[in-house]
């Protein structure tokens, strides 16, 4: 009787689950389709001026793969590239001025801004130095780029004809991330997969919605909209600087938006589990704005959209319980079948899709431990700096 008691109330958690799934497939913004790439767009008549703003720590690894792409861009009007050296050790500034002699293309600015301010992030500090050199040349728009993006030669052309065309403030496109060791496979997707989940794609570009989101590695910000919303003054200390950049700039009636990149990538590498724990444990319980209440409700909510169809099917079949496997079995083939335009995106396999419970369990675990670390008074660490004020952690740059 006690055995039929508990495996029923496990059937209506598996149904939980699948209607879980069924809302998160109808009702959420469609976040699993894969098919908003850059908006619809035409040249305009004069181009006009750009300033592109990289800010950089210890990239000596990635720069020869990914300034040369900014260096080298074909587009029509005025265009200079800012590389903001954060106190590098590795002689990132230094070789950034060996392949700009080496490529010529866009002039190159290296600049060092010093060490931050109390109350700002290396990142944020750097990014507002390279946006104050870039305003004494005044551009239109600035570009915002990390120093491990790589650019298609036409990508600053594309971006600039999307934002003028669609009339947006700013444009942001997700670059495609490496995938080649077996742990960036099993985890890089499920990353991006999970953001989008978070933040619909099609309700960041529609106005009168509250959705905003960027992606860091590649904005495009119309300068006059970046001061009306005080970029980067106003989010100086932002966890996650990208997010709060959209939400600023949204905020004050701005027009943004952010889709999947088809030829702008990172090309830093994450080959083993620990450099991907730590990209994501850095800043994960920051995104919970370090509430114990939203990590217990986290923890609850991914244990019952993720683990539990894989959990309802295995027991229920062993039980002899056909509702519970059945609820199971459809809720964790809900959850796949919405993996899978992420995995050919990614081409990927698509047999990886049924081990996204696996995945999730993995981010459940990562946010667990960047609560301890929080509560362990060791801050968050980025590129040999730690910080150890809850609100200044920066992304990966």
């Amino acid at each position: 009787m006690g055995q039929t008691a508990r495996v029923s109330t496990f059937a209506w958690i598996a149904v939980g689950s699948l209607a879980a799934w069924l809302w998160l497939l109808l009702c959420q913004g469609f976040f699993w389709r894969t098919d908003v790439r850059l908006p619809a767009r035409r040249e305009p008549r004069a181009w006009p001026s750009v300033c592109v703003v990289v800010p950089a720590r210890d990239e000596a690894a990635v720069l020869p793969e990914s300034l040369p792409s900014l260096l080298t861009q074909d587009y029509p009007g005025r265009a200079e590239v800012f590389l903001v050296d954060d106190d590098s050790s590795d002689g990132t500034g230094d070789l950034a001025r060996e392949l700009a002699a080496r490529y010529g293309g866009l002039p190159l600015t290296v600049r060092s801004p010093g060490e931050p301010p109390a109350g700002w992030t290396g990142k944020l500090w750097a990014v507002r130095h390279g946006i104050d050199l870039a305003r004494a040349r005044e551009p239109e728009y600035l570009l915002l780029t990390d120093a491990d993006i790589a650019h298609a030669p036409d990508s600053l052309r594309q971006l600039v004809a999307a934002a003028g065309t669609g009339g947006f403030d700013a444009v942001s496109l997700m670059a495609r991330l490496r995938v080649e060791s077996p742990w960036e496979r099993l985890v890089v997707p499920a990353f991006v997969y999970f953001f989008a989940q978070l933040y619909p794609f099609r309700r960041i570009g529609k106005k009168g919605t509250r959705t905003a989101a960027a992606a860091g590695g590649c904005v495009l910000l119309r300068a006059d909209a970046a001061e009306r919303a005080r970029i980067p003054d106003a989010i100086r200390h932002a966890v996650i600087d990208d997010v709060a950049l959209a939400r600023a700039v949204k905020g004050g009636g701005g027009h943004i938006w952010l889709g999947l990149a088809d030829r702008v990538d990172s090309v830093r590498p994450y080959p083993k589990l620990h450099d991907l724990w730590r990209m994501v444990s850095r800043s994960a319980y920051a995104q919970l704005r370090h509430n114990p209440l939203l990590l217990a409700g986290t923890v609850a909510g991914l244990a019952l959209v993720y683990l539990v169809p894989p959990v309802a099917l295995i027991a229920g079949t062993a039980a002899g319980d056909p509702a519970t496997a059945v609820t199971g079995g459809l809720a964790w083939l809900v959850m796949a079948g919405t993996y899978l335009p992420m995995l050919r995106y990614y081409r990927q396999p698509l047999w990886l899709a049924p081990l996204l419970p696996f995945t999730a369990f993995l981010y459940l675990l990562m946010t667990v431990d960047s609560a301890v670390q929080h509560y362990r008074g060791r801050g968050a660490a980025w590129k040999g700096r730690t910080y150890t004020r809850p609100d200044a952690v920066p992304d990966e740059g």
